[in-house]
């Protein structure tokens, strides 16, 4: 063959490998991977997970996913972590998506990022076919089994909690803390700026008290944002009047209350009892409900975006099963972040770390026991709704207000 045409055969084969490479998906071996086929018992070879978090959970679960890969190297090789805020989550994973190379393996997420991703579509269903291979999740809880009933097939609760809506405040500096959410408006207008909770769409918190305030005002449907809410419009707009600035992030809040610059914020059980223990905010702080309090449940989930390999999907379904193991779910107590966090029965704090145990004993509230008992547990709005009402908070309450 003359060097010419040599050197052409050469470019057309190395431009034609380029093209293959390029086309293929990562950890692929240069060939296109199934990713809707059926699921493997077991990956073919052992895989690599990309993990993004974007609700704080790995604080609850990375250690349950560390125990996993070191006891099953021929399953995951090696787990890379990485973490968003939310509202970013639907971007990121759609970006990929659309350019069909989908680099986001797990995502551990909180309602708002299972909402919006079921909006848009993003959620592998893996519970359609495989939930036999998940039998933690006929174990759940009776509050983690509502969660899940939320989600559908598309993610799995890994832990949960009550959450809220409460309000926390230094009895110090807040003597007499409002008892109803009438009391907690006048207590706003009568000190402006003191009255702080986070952006529902990126807080739990934030969003526990958006969805709290139509059982506490007594609305005509807790469940319909657009048509069921006038009193809850009507009563953040009003508290909108003498609130300053809206956080971006629940620990902005928790800064705020210590520095004293928020004078009462919204909490829940977690977020009152783990920046205690961090020391971020005083141990002294106290909490309260309002009249009329419904508790608004919280969960995380794990959910897999479309286009990740069988062989991938066959690795997360063997680690999740693991995670909702009793043992494995113990370490969920954490330093009380998600309090209690257990999703699935018979997971007592005896049976946490030590640390765990520790923290819990020092700063948990024995009330919450009461609480959580005496109280009616709602789920959170589903998907549409949840969206719905973000978006109409965001441009009428408070989007022009969120600190940057």
């Amino acid at each position: 063959m003359p060097p010419l045409a040599r050197r052409r055969a050469v470019t057309a084969a190395t431009a034609a490998l380029l093209l293959l490479t390029a086309c293929s998906a990562p950890d692929s071996g240069g060939s296109a991977q199934d990713t809707d086929g059926e699921v493997p018992a077991k990956p073919g070879k052992a895989v690599t997970l990309n993990i993004l978090d974007v609700a704080g959970n790995l604080q609850l679960t990375q250690g349950m996913i560390d125990d996993f890969v070191s006891k099953n190297s021929g399953v995951v090789s090696k787990v890379t972590y990485s973490k968003s805020p939310a509202p970013e989550l639907v971007g990121k994973v759609k970006a990929q998506q659309n350019a069909n190379r989908v680099d986001i393996d797990l995502v551990l997420t909180g309602v708002d990022g299972l909402s919006a991703g079921i909006e848009q579509g993003l959620w592998n269903p893996l519970l359609t076919k495989y939930r036999d291979r998940l039998p933690g999740v006929q174990q759940y809880l009776p509050g983690a089994a509502a969660m899940q009933q939320l989600a559908g097939d598309s993610g799995v609760t890994v832990t949960y909690y009550p959450s809220g809506p409460l309000i926390e405040y230094l009895p110090a500096k807040v003597p007499n803390p409002p008892k109803s959410a009438p009391e907690l408006l006048a207590y706003a207008k009568a000190n402006p700026g003191a009255v702080q909770y986070a952006r529902p769409s990126n807080s739990g918190p934030g969003r526990t008290f958006l969805m709290g305030l139509p059982y506490l005002l007594g609305d005509s449907d807790p469940k319909d944002p657009t048509g069921g809410w006038d009193k809850t419009w009507a009563y953040l707009a009003e508290l909108n009047k003498y609130v300053t600035l809206y956080p971006s992030s629940t620990g902005e809040t928790m800064k705020n209350l210590a520095n004293g610059s928020a004078k009462i914020i919204a909490s829940t059980t977690g977020w009152d009892i783990n920046p205690r223990v961090l020391g971020t905010v005083p141990k002294e702080a106290a909490i309260g409900t309002l009249q009329g309090f419904h508790w608004v449940t919280d969960a995380h989930y794990a959910v897999v975006p479309k286009g990740v390999s069988t062989d991938k999907q066959s690795a997360i379904l063997l680690l999740l099963a693991h995670m909702l193991t009793k043992e494995q779910q113990a370490k969920a107590y954490d330093k009380g972040y998600f309090y209690p966090g257990p999703a699935v029965k018979d997971v007592d704090l005896a049976m946490a770390p030590a640390d765990s145990r520790a923290a819990i004993e020092e700063f948990g509230r024995p009330e919450y026991a009461s609480l959580i008992e005496g109280n009616p547990l709602e789920v959170p709005l589903g998907s549409k709704q949840l969206v719905a009402a973000f978006d109409r908070w965001d441009r009428e309450i408070g989007g022009a207000k969120v600190a940057k």
